[in-house]
């Protein structure tokens, strides 16, 4: 589901096994960041006036930077069904449509510019998926792909349908995902130099005390059988692994080829956080133990998405767990370019300055960061840079940037 494999709704993807080297960066932009910084705007538009309608959008496209939710899982929240919290989407979306309309909302440019009427569906497809890869949304990619083509001027049959094709696509990925194992030639000797990279990166405990041993079940309940989520049989633990999105998907793949991996958990942890006050769990993606004796607890982490404040709490959380069982940590970003990496990035001298007085004089407001970004070059990668060497704090939906307190 790669800007290589993605050509559309009227191929099978030929050259699918190259998704599994892929390298997100690519993809991360501030193009794509503005299109879910002004889908954060209009859900909170909507939040102004019913609270419960934005939350539950929010939480099933994953507007924060976190991972998009199952219906069930949202449904776990409120106390409602499934079918019910659809109903509750579907509707809400109608609403954020019409009050954008409405409104003359400006999001109806840019989203016009980026997925043009009169477009050939391939093309959207695509663009579609690549999005999708990048940012780890396949769970609402459906819901996504239709809310952006909407918002672009696309009539509702055409977004529908369009937005069919993106799911066909992912759908069709995730029932081949076993044959494309099958006949990778020489998976073990990449995964397990991909492998070698990422260790390099991993948080290791200071303690010297054995590794707790890994979990014999996942810790996540209420949706691991979801419809939406993917399913393929991984030989290194001899039975079928449920997984969220291509990204995880990856992940899985290469520690079951790799040789330095001696089995693995999937979703090993119910790990608690807070944020703001408020108490929340999340399920980091798996735990590794390598052929030393070593465990790894791995979480997906986009590679655009590692600045958030909320997916930094979480990174502290699941990385004090991790030490806390005597585990590394590692936040895998779907790159080559890993947090360390990140926190060396050269950043232009003006730029880097420029931005420490936007932030020195207050919170920083996309406006404010858009016409920044019309006087000085820098890209989103630099962000992100700044940010975590700096420690501000970076809130999406909407975007606000502020520093330490």
């Amino acid at each position: 589901m790669t800007a290589s494999e993605s050509t559309g709704p009227d191929r099978a993807g030929d050259e699918a096994d190259l998704e599994l080297l892929d390298d997100i960066a690519g993809d991360v932009s501030f193009g794509l960041e503005e299109i879910n910084e002004l889908l954060g705007e209009l859900i909170e538009m909507r939040g102004d006036r019913k609270r419960r309608d934005a939350e539950i959008v929010g939480f099933r496209l994953g507007v924060s930077g976190e991972p998009p939710e199952t219906l069930a899982r949202i449904g776990a929240r409120y106390d409602l069904s499934r079918d019910r919290i659809r109903q509750l989407h579907t509707r809400a979306v109608a609403q954020i449509l019409r009050e954008a309309q409405l409104s003359g909302h400006r999001a109806a440019g840019v989203f016009a510019d980026r997925y043009p009427v009169g477009t050939r569906d391939q093309q959207l497809v695509r663009a579609l998926l690549v999005e999708t890869y990048a940012t780890d949304t396949d769970l609402a990619a459906n819901e996504l792909s239709y809310l952006k083509l909407r918002l672009a001027g696309h009539a509702g049959a055409d977004a529908k349908r369009i937005a069919g094709f993106v799911m066909q696509r992912i759908m069709a990925w995730q029932k081949k995902t076993n044959r494309r194992l099958a006949k990778l030639h020489n998976a073990e000797p990449l995964a397990t130099g991909e492998l070698n990279s990422w260790l390099t990166q991993v948080d290791w405990p200071g303690s010297a005390n054995g590794p707790a041993p890994l979990p014999i079940e996942s810790a996540r309940t209420v949706d691991g059988d979801d419809e939406g989520r993917g399913r393929f049989y991984l030989s290194k633990v001899g039975r079928d692994i449920g997984f969220d999105s291509a990204l995880e998907a990856r992940l899985l793949r290469t520690v079951n080829a790799s040789d330095l991996v001696e089995t693995f958990q999937e979703q090993p942890s119910a790990v608690s956080y807070e944020i703001d006050g408020a108490q929340r769990i999340f399920h980091p993606s798996i735990a590794a133990r390598l052929a030393d004796g070593r465990v790894i607890l791995i979480d997906v982490e986009p590679l655009g998405h590692i600045g958030f404040h909320i997916n930094r709490i979480k990174s502290a959380a699941g990385r004090a767990h991790a030490h806390a069982n005597g585990w590394g940590w590692l936040g895998w970003t779907g790159s080559r370019t890993g947090i360390p990496d990140l926190l060396r990035r050269k950043v232009d001298a003006q730029s880097e300055s420029r931005l420490w007085e936007l932030v020195e004089r207050g919170p920083v407001h996309w406006p404010a960061l858009q016409q920044l970004r019309g006087e000085v070059e820098f890209e989103l990668l630099d962000l992100i840079a700044l940010v975590l060497r700096n420690e501000w704090r970076w809130d999406r939906a909407p975007f606000r940037l502020t520093g330490r307190h």
